[in-house]
């Protein structure tokens, strides 16, 4: 059996089976897709990049050379899998032998990296997009924060900055005399050529001086906004100290007028005219709803309160479609050039990320939300972008175009993340359409090395033609980016599965339930934004129970006698806590919340989807010297444990009832009770380790039972102690456990529904 973590570790793949049918009509009998989450930009110790040019098979087909390419060593000769066709190596091959073989066709290659001779076109690009309407503390946070990573932002790259509140200003960076900046109405509507003919960046201006022409280079064009930081680190710094608060009068029952939409469109505007179609980030800092101009949110009244989900459903918003219809235009705008959209919210409240969730998921933009920019969550967020990998460069790609090859017998359904279509009509574009199809290839415009893509798959081969046994598909993964050190770098992946042999019992061996999990998962997600969430949850029991129905061992009609391998025995669950979870069930979130909720899943690996989907629980005891993972059930809460639980998005302590009185009580500070003050202190530790690599930093409780932060905990648990049986956990009638009020089914009767739906009528 391989080892799923094994090849993730090495590819960067996880795949829904790891055998595949053999025919189409096998396939939707398997149910879950074919399916794999990649993620690109996996960091290796032992893969240095290869400083040459990748050998690619002739036109349309271009695989890239792959150690399950056949060779002819006399003949310098190489047989593309995915195509069929006989490529002659380039004349630098002219030394290969069985035993020189260049790195590429090494079978531990199946994943490569290279840097390519051409430089990229310009440094990567840093805009800063900074909101003034906030009060004095978070701005003094803010603009410190900002000038800290100044220092980080490699010296070479652009920077520049654009401030906004009532107006939106432009700062001319390449005028040292004083500080000049150019001012947009914060109410208008600009065209992108007004924009451009405004900030003075249209074609003529642009134009460098002839040689000879005495003229310095910031007088022209977008140079004198943005710059490389080693030149105007001391500027930029001195304009964002005097930053100062929105200056226009707000009244008590008013918002401040804050024109978001302004001052992304100006950002969008200025990089597409100066940098079309190369590396860049623009990074908006919002304190608040956009009150004002295109793309506002909310009404500047306070009395006009933020749209609710219920006023979604009702479609009763006023603002609500034209801002989502505003922002779109600017996000397709934005990734069509490469530039990637981030944002970075620091409010109690809403602020309009449901209406702008277009930039960062076009564009796979970061979203870091929190209560202010003087939160921890903001600051080590925001600065850990900006963290050295070993090579000293900061570890995010640039402007990436993502290309899957396949080989005839299967097709290309689409991908779920956040990308944009290339529009790439290959010959294997399938028909069924997963996410974003009708496409071999998408636009990426920004990889960090947690990026994963989800691309779904389809076998096409028909019923009438069996496949020679032992036959094998291949997938090819092809990441064309920019690196942060301005070099282009090209990364390629390529991995093969057998093909199962009629009849055989391969396939459900090779059903990786995580990766399945997490895989359906995003389907989820990707159908609740288009329908509603009843029919979605209808949908994933639909497919859950026909699952049960082709792969688990039952008597028909007798539910006692159903059994699900161990390959697939987890599977329920997961789907059991994606009903309930926060991407589906949008009760107690608001809009922004399950915004930024469903654009974190859309970007995470494996494991840590499956933590957003399953929280881990662990519980710290006096009888054991080690932490125990414990079943996230209300069972698991008893009055002198304490327990660990991490949602990926909240870490949290609870301290059961006991443990709390006796803490209360500063029995770890006294002498004999060393044992309960290393108890204590032992989950603190562990959640310090669970911090260290998680992007966005999630927040931090520590509750009590009975606490009020204890609902974190407990509307995550699997409500079992409500009716507790002598079911599936072997707990008897005196199980202790805490009750928890919901209307919501256990797992365990869910189980059963499940188990009698499986085994009874066929149901489709």
């Amino acid at each position: 059996m391989m080892n799923f973590e094994d090849v993730e570790e090495r590819d960067g793949v996880r795949l829904s089976w790891n055998v595949w049918p053999s025919s189409r009509i096998e396939a939707t009998r398997t149910v879950v897709p074919i399916a794999a989450l990649y993620t690109p930009l996996k960091q290796r110790e032992d893969l240095p990049p290869v400083l040459y040019e990748p050998v690619t098979c002739k036109p349309p087909c271009r695989a890239v050379l792959n150690p399950y390419c056949q060779i002819d060593v006399r003949g310098k000769l190489w047989i593309c899998p995915f195509c069929l066709a006989r490529n002659a190596f380039p004349p630098h091959y002219k030394d290969i032998s069985n035993t020189n073989l260049p790195a590429e066709l090494l079978p531990k290659y199946t994943t490569i990296e290279y840097g390519l001779s051409r430089p990229a076109p310009t440094p990567p690009i840093f805009l800063l997009v900074v909101d003034t309407c906030l009060d004095e503390e978070d701005l003094k946070a803010l603009r410190d924060a900002l000038i800290v990573s100044l220092s980080l932002i490699p010296p070479y790259a652009l920077v520049g900055l654009i401030s906004y509140g009532t107006m939106a200003q432009v700062h001319e960076l390449g005028y040292p005399e004083c500080p000049k900046s150019y001012v947009f109405r914060g109410s208008k509507e600009y065209t992108p050529k007004q924009i451009q003919e405004m900030l003075g960046l249209n074609a003529q201006n642009r134009a460098a001086p002839r040689p000879g022409q005495p003229m310095p280079p910031q007088a022209y064009g977008p140079a004198r906004f943005l710059l490389p930081v080693q030149q105007v680190e001391f500027q930029l710094t001195s304009i964002l100290e005097s930053l100062q608060r929105d200056p226009w009068p707000v009244a008590n029952d008013k918002r401040p007028l804050r024109c978001t939409g302004v001052a992304v469109s100006v950002a969008v505007g200025l990089l597409e005219v100066a940098f079309p179609n190369t590396g860049a980030r623009i990074m908006v800092f919002t304190g608040g709803a956009a009150t004002e101009g295109p793309g506002m949110v909310v009404g500047p009244e306070l009395r006009e309160p933020i749209r609710s989900h219920h006023d979604i459903e009702k479609d009763s918003i006023k603002h609500f479609k034209r801002a989502v219809k505003f922002y779109e235009s600017l996000a397709k705008r934005a990734s069509n050039n490469g530039h990637a959209v981030d944002l970075f919210t620091g409010c109690l409240d809403q602020v309009g990320l449901l209406e702008m969730k277009s930039l960062p998921n076009y564009t796979n933009g970061i979203i870091v939300g929190s209560d202010s920019f003087a939160t921890a969550i903001f600051k080590q967020s925001f600065l850990r972008m900006f963290d050295k990998d070993d090579q000293g460069a900061i570890p995010m790609g640039f402007n990436a175009t993502f290309d899957v090859q396949t080989t005839k017998e299967l097709k290309v359904s689409g991908l779920i993340g956040h990308a944009i279509s290339a529009n790439k009509k290959s010959g294997c574009v399938g028909e069924t359409e997963i996410g974003i199809g009708q496409t071999s290839a998408w636009k990426i415009c920004s990889l960090s090395p947690r990026t994963s893509e989800a691309v779904y798959f389809e076998v096409v081969t028909p019923a009438g033609q069996p496949l020679q046994p032992g036959s094998r598909g291949l997938i090819q993964f092809v990441t064309h980016y920019q690196h942060a050190s301005g070099q282009m770098r090209l990364r390629v992946t390529t991995i093969a599965r057998n093909f199962a042999d009629p009849g055989s019992m391969n396939i459900a061996q090779s059903f990786d339930q995580e990766a399945a999990a997490v895989l359906m998962a995003r389907i989820a997600v990707f159908k609740a934004e288009i329908d509603d969430s009843p029919d979605v949850l209808r949908w994933l029991d639909r497919m859950l129970i026909r699952l049960c129905q082709k792969f688990a061992a039952y008597d028909k009609e007798n539910p006692a006698s159903f059994r699900l391998s161990d390959n697939f025995s987890i599977y329920p669950q997961f789907m059991f806590h994606l009903r309930r979870s926060q991407f589906l069930q949008v009760f107690n979130n608001s809009p922004d919340e399950t915004a930024f909720y469903r654009h974190i899943l859309n970007e995470e690996d494996v494991n840590n989807s499956l933590i957003m989907i399953q929280p881990t629980l662990m519980s710290y005891t006096f009888d054991s010297p080690q932490p125990m993972p414990v079943l996230l059930d209300s069972i698991s809460i008893k009055p002198d444990v304490i327990l660990l639980l991490d949602t990926f998005f909240h870490i949290l302590i609870f301290h059961g009832e006991t443990i709390a009185q006796w803490r209360n009580a500063g029995y770890q500070e006294q002498e004999g009770y060393e044992n309960f003050k290393e108890l204590l202190e032992k989950p603190v530790e562990d959640a310090q380790d669970l911090f260290a690599d998680r992007f966005p930093i999630p927040r931090y409780v520590v509750c009590d039972q009975g606490g009020s932060q204890a609902r974190f905990l407990l509307s995550k648990l699997n409500p079992s102690t409500t009716h507790m049986s002598a079911g599936m956990y072997g707990n008897g009638p005196g199980a202790t456990g805490q009750a928890i009020f919901t209307d919501d089914v256990s797992l365990q009767v869910f189980m059963e529904h499940l188990k009698r739906l499986a085994v009874g009528a066929q149901t489709n």
